[in-house]
């Protein structure tokens, strides 16, 4: 985990992004997808630094997919730290979040209330 990477504009988890050998992470302003990623382009609109502190229930860009979406809502409940220690804790367990390609354990669920247990729990 490369944890001084964070977490994405839209929530997702630079910190442990299988791209993260050749990308600095979403804050740099490097991100290979800045181009076209939507979440990105609102939250600098808007003035904000993450998906996670807009005060509405969005579902634009790569918030229509439940591990961004899931990742920001946690944030929104129990902090950033948390979440990057949760993630930690879950990767010391050996919850992949990239396995192939980029879907990983985290993309296993179709519910956002049991994905946001596990990223707590690491238990399914």
């Amino acid at each position: 985990m490369k944890r001084e990477l964070g977490i994405a504009r839209c929530g997702l988890a630079c910190c442990l992004c299988s791209e993260n050998i050749k990308c600095k992470g979403c804050a740099s302003g490097e991100c290979l997808d800045k181009e076209w990623c939507e979440n990105r382009k609102c939250s600098i609109e808007k003035a904000i630094s993450h998906c996670y502190v807009c005060e509405e229930d969005c579902k634009k860009g790569l918030l229509k997919k439940i591990k961004p979406y899931a990742f920001t809502l946690f944030i929104k409940r129990y902090g950033e730290e948390e979440l990057l220690n949760c993630l930690e804790e879950n990767e010391k367990r050996g919850i992949i979040y990239h396995r192939e390609g980029i879907s990983g354990d985290y993309d296993e669920f179709d519910d956002v209330e049991k994905l946001i247990e596990f990223i707590k729990t690491g238990i399914r």
